[in-house]
């Protein structure tokens, strides 16, 4: 259990999301972050000198990527920041955060800053020579499709793990279909009162069209209306699977960033200071070939263990969830209520940038805690290789 890492109240953002192929999708992912970074940190009128360290958090490359956590330190104006790129598909933010709370605990900084920001759109298509080929030609790689499409240890789509999961515990469409049309009911909680909810912690993004026109997105992009009529109608993905394009996420590009710090500069950095969030403790695992789903349950009682915790003690629950048998999966098995996680939104819904997927979630999950008077929060997610991550943290 941790007992020295926080985060400070509202010391977090989160851009909007849109679905690949939209207005983010010409821009480099390090590059727009970490101006929406140094613009956030100029509004909340922050020195980025504070920051002791950053972690940038990045699955799908980049141009120059290879400076990444240096060069977004230097262009958010902390330049005298070194800085580390983490890269663990679905659970980069869980780790970055986690990271950066450990650095904080140990003392090593007093205060980290974990900047997560992704494109899924025009993914690079990457080539490596091949002298021995047939008539020389390259090994190529399309980095966001061919991941998306094939585990090299498992085997297969990462839909197929979904579905070996649904098989595996009797999950059905139905379900599956029922579960998407409450989890588009909870987005839309977040957009009444004129989307009061997300204001709260949505940042907009600037983009430069032109030396005198830019481009404001301060609302998601591209998300799709999800009826029970209407994902009836579709088929499924697999033959005979459960899941449809309906009842799984979709990629997406957005950022997010979460500041880690002592009790004393949380207090001194939150919007409330009887609203800071502790860090608690933080669970991993792997599940069995082709079974992606299923690590999230034992990532969670790990999680949950680390902080002396049981389910029934949780205030908040938000799951990365790129398919709608992850929830009902981790419902069955830790025996919670599916229908009564993912308030006010999910990656199921909103899209999945990847890297900054889970620290959106987590920065939800905060603001919903701060609606209930406080509370523990469990974050955890799936992520590439059959794995699972999950993190636990408590506000007042």
């Amino acid at each position: 259990m941790l007992n020295h890492a926080f985060i400070p109240y509202r010391g977090y953002y989160s851009s909007p999301f849109a679905r690949w192929q939209g207005s983010f999708a010409q821009e480099n992912a390090i590059t727009l972050g970490a101006e929406t970074s140094r613009r956030w940190l100029e509004k909340k009128q922050w020195d980025p000198k504070i920051i002791d360290y950053l972690f940038l958090g990045s699955t799908v490359h980049q141009p120059r990527g290879f400076y990444g956590g240096p060069w977004a330190s230097a262009l958010i104006g902390a330049d005298s920041v070194p800085g580390v790129m983490i890269n663990q598909a679905c659970s980069t933010s869980t780790i970055s955060v986690y990271q950066a709370g450990m650095g904080v605990e140990t003392g090593m900084y007093d205060t980290a800053y974990c900047l997560m920001s992704d494109r899924c759109s025009n993914g690079p298509h990457s080539i490596w020579p091949n002298p021995k080929g047939p008539g020389g030609q390259v090994v190529s790689e399309d980095w966001v499709m061919d991941n998306f499409n094939l585990d090299p240890w498992a085997g297969g789509a990462m839909i197929q793990t979904a579905e070996n999961v649904a098989g595996a515990s009797g999950i059905s469409r139905e379900q599956c279909d029922e579960l998407t049309v409450r989890r588009f009911q909870q987005y839309q909680q977040a957009l009444e009162q004129d989307r009061t909810f997300q204001k709260g912690y949505m940042f907009p993004v600037e983009l430069k069209i032109s030396r005198k026109q830019t481009l404001t997105v301060d609302a998601d992009e591209g998300v799709m209306e999800s009826t029970a009529e209407g994902l009836a109608k579709l088929r499924p993905v697999i033959p005979d699977g459960v899941h449809t394009f309906g009842t799984q996420t979709h990629p997406a590009d957005g950022q997010c960033a979460l500041t880690l710090t002592t009790r004393d500069k949380a207090m001194e950095l939150s919007e409330d200071p009887n609203r800071i969030i502790r860090i608690l403790s933080y669970g991993y695992a792997r599940a069995k070939k082709a079974h992606m789903a299923m690590a999230v349950t034992p990532a969670s009682q790990m999680a949950l263990e680390g902080a002396d915790l049981t389910p029934g003690d949780l205030k908040v629950i938000k799951t990365h969830n790129p398919f709608a048998a992850n929830d009902l999966y981790l419902a069955q098995t830790l025996g919670l209520d599916a229908e009564m996680m993912n308030n006010y939104g999910c990656s199921l819904i909103f899209g999945h940038p990847q890297g900054p997927t889970v620290g959106r979630l987590i920065i939800e999950g905060i603001e919903e805690l701060a609606l209930l008077g406080g509370g523990y929060l469990l974050v955890a997610g799936c992520a590439a290789g059959d794995t699972a991550a999950a993190i636990v943290l408590k506000m007042g």
